[in-house]
C-alpha cells in the first residue's frame, strides 16, 4: 500500500486540532474556573501556572502541526481559488483562529505577557484571571464555530 501524503496530512491535522481545541476547551470550560473557585490568592495563582505551563508546550505543538499540516493541504490539492470566494468563509476562519493562538503562544506570550502577568495576578488576581477566561471563552466559542463550519462545508 502506497503512502497517501494528503491523507496523512489530513490525519494529522485533525488529530492537531482535537488536542489543541479540545486542550483550549478544557483550560475554559474546567482549569480557569476551578483556579477561580480557590479561595487563596497564591494557591490560586500557583494551580493556574502549573496548568497553563503544561497545556503551553502542547498547544505550540499542535499549532505547528495544525498549521504544517493545512498548509499542506491547500498546497497538494491547489485550493488557494477558495479562499477567493466567501462560500469557504470557514477557510478563513481557520486561518484567522490559527493566525491568533500562534501570535498569542509564540509572540505575546513570550515577549510580553511573562513580563506583565506575574504582576497583574499579584496585583488583581481574580480579574486578571477572569480576563483570561473571557479570552478563552471568546477563542473557543470563534474555534468551535470554524469547526463547524469546515465540518458543514465539507460536506
Amino acid at each position: 500500500m502506497a503512502l497517501d501524503l494528503l491523507t496523512l496530512a489530513r490525519t494529522f491535522h485533525v488529530l492537531a486540532i482535537v488536542l489543541w481545541i479540545g486542550g483550549v476547551a478544557f483550560v475554559t470550560l474546567i482549569i480557569l474556573p476551578a483556579a477561580l473557585a480557590i479561595e487563596d490568592p497564591a494557591q490560586r495563582t500557583a494551580f493556574f501556572r502549573r496548568a497553563e505551563h503544561k497545556f503551553a508546550a502542547q498547544a505550540r505543538l499542535t499549532t505547528l502541526i495544525a498549521g504544517a499540516s493545512g498548509l499542506y493541504m491547500l498546497w497538494a490539492l491547489d485550493a488557494w481559488d477558495r479562499f477567493s470566494s466567501l462560500t469557504f468563509w470557514w477557510g478563513y476562519a481557520m486561518v484567522l483562529i490559527w493566525l491568533i493562538f500562534t501570535v498569542m503562544l509564540f509572540v505575546l506570550e513570550p515577549l510580553v505577557l511573562k513580563k506583565t502577568m506575574p504582576a497583574q495576578m499579584e496585583r488583581d488576581p481574580d480579574g486578571t484571571l477572569r480576563k483570561i477566561l473571557r479570552v478563552h471563552q471568546v477563542l473557543l466559542a470563534l474555534s468551535l464555530i470554524t469547526i463547524a463550519g469546515a465540518i458543514y462545508g465539507a460536506h
